[in-house]
């Protein structure tokens, strides 16, 4: 373990001292023991594609890539989760470049290739992601110092499945499905979801998303776990969301009853939705559009 401990500090020091700017990816649980995994073949696989650029399968090795902006001037960090339905990761659209607009603006930010649901690689995959998200924000936090972030200001982001991981994360912090002996919390201070994945009822819930994350015939109580505007409490982080009332794929009912349910708690929550736009938003509304209006919330809550 003092050897594992050794060769991680090694690890983070080169990383600091290297460019401005720089990227780099690390295993997401240090010690080499992914929990909850199966020991089979590594079998991941990057595809490429003319509508969203690229495309990762078969996630059994999760890592999460930091990318350090040249003036991190704020102290504020995001994890992003990208989308996929959990079947699949848009690792760049939903993920570096993301992350690479968070940097011109002084914001450091962190791009979690999460695992995949999947018998084959995990004991139980219903609460793989959920390790997974919890395991990164657990590792941002507790090296807030080296990073020279503000442990209280280490918010989350998600597209479509990616924002249902997320708001997992802001709703069931207390709820760990990790190692945790340093009592880190676990809790993100804010929650940016773009056009997310809330619920997983059969009234307005993403069906793909809830199968491939739960099985066919969930029961009710995994239902009810996972559905997360049925997990709000006056606890959950503030919230900006964002979507698009002609969304064929995620209704825009899941934005509005996550926002709904923050509101009845006295979350702090912002909301807005476009007139036009598909799901992903890949024609409209356009990135800059959008991500201004995220931009925005985090300065009117000081996060920035």
């Amino acid at each position: 373990m003092k050897q594992t401990l050794l060769n991680l500090s090694i690890l983070f020091s080169l990383f600091f001292a290297a460019e401005a700017a720089a990227q780099h990816q690390f295993p997401l649980y240090p010690e080499g023991k992914i929990p909850n995994s199966k020991s089979v073949k590594d079998a991941e696989e990057h595809k490429a594609d003319a509508l969203v650029d690229s495309l990762t399968f078969n996630v059994s090795v999760p890592t999460l890539t930091a990318f350090i902006p040249q003036n991190a001037s704020n102290g504020t960090a995001v994890i992003i989760c990208p989308g996929g339905g959990y079947h699949v990761l848009l690792t760049k659209r939903e993920g570096s470049d993301a992350a690479r607009a968070f940097n011109k603006l002084g914001i450091t930010a962190f791009v979690l290739k999460y695992r995949l649901p999947n018998d084959k690689t995990m004991e139980d995959k219903t609460i793989g992601p959920l390790q997974d998200v919890q395991q990164a924000i657990k590792m941002v936090r507790g090296h807030a110092k080296k990073w020279g972030l503000d442990p209280g200001k280490i918010g989350i982001m998600g597209y479509s499945a990616g924002g249902h991981l997320a708001s997992l994360a802001g709703t069931h912090f207390n709820d760990p499905k990790m190692e945790n002996k340093d009592n880190t919390s676990l809790r993100p201070d804010f929650m940016l979801l773009i056009n997310p994945v809330i619920s997983f009822t059969d009234g307005i819930g993403h069906r793909g998303s809830r199968d491939n994350y739960l099985g066919s015939g969930p029961s009710p109580e995994k239902v009810t776990y996972y559905s997360s505007e049925l997990q709000v409490s006056k606890e959950t982080p503030p919230t900006f969301l964002v979507h698009s009332d002609a969304d064929q794929v995620v209704p825009v009912a899941n934005s509005l009853e996550f926002y709904q349910a923050l509101k009845s708690k006295g979350v702090p929550a912002g909301l807005h939705i476009y007139a036009k736009g598909e799901h992903g938003f890949l024609t409209a509304p356009s990135f800059d559009e959008w991500f201004g209006r995220c931009i925005y919330w985090m300065r009117s809550m000081s996060f920035l």
